[in-house]
């Protein structure tokens, strides 16, 4: 068997090297949390889509809006329900909205999607109402939710469709909406719904079938040296205008406008006069469409030119399943919008028209700015006063040439498999003195990702299972104040704390998990959040960036498990690493152990296959976790094999693994067992053949492991002629690590929804220090698969690829 043996190796070789090349850059939450039946959940039977949340800290209270329901919530538990109210259609409605062509169970009903503070008591609402959009003024006082019962027309503030997306904004007493106001959808509008109410122009220019996303405010007229004026932000996707393609083209834009603008005097009459737009810029890996924005928060400084926007973006194609984070700074965008260039519409003769940089003259005031200093010296104290050439520029040329780009230059976060759907983001002031940005990302399967940005290290601390089934998270919420995040679904509302210290039972385990919310308090011997500390709790422990348990007491060693050991069987020795970065070290009699035919090492444990006395003694199996320049050696079990007097049934501390039947014939002496029968299925014990099927069986697998190599050698020499395959490189520079690492022994990790890449200030920078296991693809539901490689002795020696330019 020595020339299968060999082939085996080779081809493990060679699947390994490519795996680890095109997988190298992701990583894994530190931590997988499945479902957990504690968790605070909130749904009534016969209502669904959760999908309107607003936070009162105030009134101790979480509104949350749903199909034809608005409740108030205990802010502190969410499954205790406060008060209700129902607003329902009436059946002439209903049967006005079944006319038209919509279904009657599931369109034509009332779908709140708009909930506002108006002051400390009364709350705006609004809903879909069958597709006529309807509002109200509603009240919360004395434990009550009351409706007062005089609906307003909605259309403008309210989409009809109750699956469209669209966003909306209370500032002051004015109500700002980005939705359709018409019943086919087909005419898209930013308004602002006030004493002097602003529109946006019916034009493809301004708008092409948008799909709208976020809006916020910022107040850049604070602290601001030339008089500035505050302005709304909007998020949305359309078709480009700027491309030529055979189809259209889906964008993601910035858009905004000045909170102080009153419309033009003969020119842009009632419409915005400081309505500009930009393409953002968020780069994935592979070659692709521009990705589609689905969602932004934004984090909010004191000094409002540090505050920085988090984004969401999805491919626009479905095939590569690849999802982003991306960051964009106030100021950044500020600056296009102040003073890039614009775009403007050509006539050219094989298209209509073509959009291009406008090298002409610029009137002054500047097209598209608000209300300044500079326009006040020219005796302009209100948009009523430009002249009608700025107009008339800003109202053909809404668009900016450049595109914004995001902080660091590219995505903070990359994830493969189940897509990322929502975000928000807190800020953490840790023991080291420093603030973190802590994002909370929901994704399409009910999982809420915790990642943070150690200098340029994306890590991600956790990832936790809120729903029971895989159900999209379609809304997240964050209090602060309260320590808690609020999550809607189709189907019901959650509620979890932005972090659980008490997770952590040791102080190596608390240091390990590297969240900025926890550290271990000596004082008490328990993992504490930073915000709980006592006053005398100076010597509480926290190492973010290094992952540093030095100070940490030793833990207590593992007692060793006696087991007995039969001749001829197979003994499985069971190892579960502390974390989903760690990797599982074997050891027998202090001796490295490597797969081979003897010895099988895979995600649980380890297989000794036809165990004989010789394989008696002690095996300990080490968690390593690298952090940085760091290795954190962990033993998490120690068993010990003795002799067993008398030849009894194989001794297994639990279920034996799923092995398939055809890699433990690779695996297995071929020595037969006497007295075995020679029709025997048992791929775990040895059989007996005739010499002749035995070297017919021989001639056929290597005949096919031949071929496989062969036609592996071929695909590895196409790509490396296209010239993405630089596998090879890192051969060179693993040398240089191979002093410090430990064997990578095969393994891969289970309970996995998602693999999360960090491409930081240089594309390709390892997301964390240990990102060095093997390449496993995760699917969105947690599934995976791998390749068995038992024949490979040893994997450390292959190197890992850390650029994906060298893929």
């Amino acid at each position: 068997m020595n020339l299968l043996s060999a082939l085996s190796i080779v081809c493990g070789l060679m699947l390994h090297v490519c795996f680890s090349a095109f997988n190298a850059h992701y990583c894994v939450p530190r931590n997988t949390i499945p479902y957990q039946n504690g968790m605070k959940l909130f749904r009534e039977d016969g209502i669904f889509n959760y999908s309107a949340m607003l936070i009162r800290d105030d009134l101790g209270v979480l509104l949350l809006g749903a199909r034809e329901a608005i409740y108030a919530l205990d802010i502190n538990n969410i499954s205790v329900k406060k008060a209700v109210v129902y607003w329902r259609v009436t059946e002439e409605k209903q049967r006005e909205c079944t006319y038209k062509g919509k279904h009657a169970e599931v369109e034509c009903r009332n779908y709140i999607r708009t909930l506002h503070s108006v002051n400390d008591t009364t709350l705006y609402v609004c809903g879909t109402n069958a597709f006529s959009p309807t509002c109200d003024y509603m009240t919360f006082a004395n434990g009550q939710l009351t409706l007062k019962g005089k609906p307003e027309e909605g259309k403008g503030k309210c989409p009809f469709d109750p699956f469209q997306r669209y966003s909306s904004l209370m500032v002051g007493n004015d109500l700002y909406s980005a939705t359709s106001i018409n019943f086919l959808g087909s005419e898209p509008v930013i308004l602002r719904s006030s004493n002097l109410a602003l529109r946006t122009e019916f034009k493809s220019s301004w708008l092409s079938e948008p799909n709208f996303v976020y809006m916020d405010f910022v107040r850049e007229s604070f602290g601001s040296p030339d008089g500035d004026d505050d302005k709304v932000y909007l998020f949305f996707s359309e078709n480009a205008m700027e491309y030529d393609f055979y189809s259209k083209v889906a964008v993601s834009r910035v858009a905004r406008v000045c909170k102080g603008d009153m419309g033009g005097q003969r020119t842009l009459q009632r419409k915005w006069t400081s309505f500009l737009k930009a393409r953002l810029d968020c780069s994935f890996p592979e070659p692709s469409l521009p990705p589609i924005v689905q969602d932004v928060f934004l984090l909010k400084h004191k000094d409002w030119r540090k505050s920085v926007f988090y984004a969401v973006f999805t491919p626009q194609s479905s095939l590569p399943q690849v999802s982003a984070v991306c960051a964009y700074s106030v100021s950044a965008i500020r600056d296009i919008f102040d003073e890039g260039r614009f775009k403007t519409p050509v006539a050219v003769e094989t298209s209509h028209v073509k959009w291009v940089m406008y090298t002409g003259e610029v009137p002054v005031p500047r097209p598209g700015a608000c209300i300044n200093d500079v326009a006040r010296k020219m005796g302009m104290n209100r948009s009523l006063d430009l002249p009608d050439k700025t107009l008339q520029f800003i109202r053909d040329r809404p668009l900016m040439d450049e595109a914004v780009h995001p902080q660091m230059g590219a995505p903070l976060l990359v994830k493969r498999g189940a897509l990322l759907t929502r975000i928000v983001v807190d800020s953490v002031l840790a023991l080291d003195g420093q603030t973190y940005d802590v994002m909370f990302v929901g994704t399409e399967n009910g999982y809420i990702q915790k990642a943070v940005n150690y200098g340029g290290e994306m890590f991600i601390i956790e990832e936790i299972q809120v729903y029971e089934n895989a159900e999209p998270i379609s809304i997240l919420r964050l209090s602060s104040r309260q320590g808690q995040l609020y999550a809607g679904s189709e189907f019901g509302a959650i509620q979890m704390p932005l972090s659980n210290c008490s997770r952590y039972k040791t102080c190596v385990d608390c240091i390990l998990s590297r969240d900025p919310y926890c550290c271990w308090d000596p004082s008490s011997a328990q993992c504490s959040s930073v915000y709980n500390l006592s006053p005398s709790s100076k010597t509480a422990i926290q190492s973010l960036k290094e992952g540093d348990v030095s100070q940490c007491p030793q833990l207590d060693p593992v007692v060793a498990i006696d087991l007995a050991l039969v001749p001829g069987n197979n003994i499985q020795l069971l190892c579960q690493p502390h974390s989903n970065l760690a990797q599982a070290h074997w050891r027998f009699s202090n001796q490295s152990l490597h797969p081979s035919n003897k010895y099988y090492i895979y995600d649980g444990g380890l297989l000794i296959l036809n165990a004989s006395e010789s394989d008696t003694g002690v095996y300990s199996c080490d968690s390593i976790e690298q952090i940085n320049s760091r290795t954190h050696n962990r033993t998490v079990g120690v068993y010990h094999l003795h002799l067993h007097s008398e030849p009894e049934v194989v001794v297994y501390p639990t279920p034996r693994p799923t092995v398939t039947k055809t890699f433990i014939h690779t695996l297995r002496t071929a020595a037969p067992e006497p007295g075995s029968g020679s029709g025997s299925e048992d791929p775990l014990s040895p059989e007996s053949h005739s010499t002749s099927s035995r070297v017919s069986r021989l001639e056929v697998a290597v005949a096919l492991l031949s071929l496989l190599c062969f036609s592996l050698m071929g695909v590895i020499l196409w790509i490396w002629i296209r010239g993405h395959l630089k596998c090879f490189k890192f051969l060179q520079s693993s040398k240089d690590r191979e002093g410090r690492r430990e064997s990578a022994d095969y393994m891969h990790i289970q309970n996995r929804t998602s693999e999360i890449k960090l491409l930081g200030p240089e594309l390709g920078r390892p997301c964390s220090a240990n990102n060095n296991h093997s390449a496993v693809d995760f699917k969105g539901n947690g599934e995976h698969r791998f390749p068995p490689m038992a024949n490979i002795s040893s994997l450390d020696g292959l190197g890992y690829i850390h650029d994906e330019s060298e893929i």
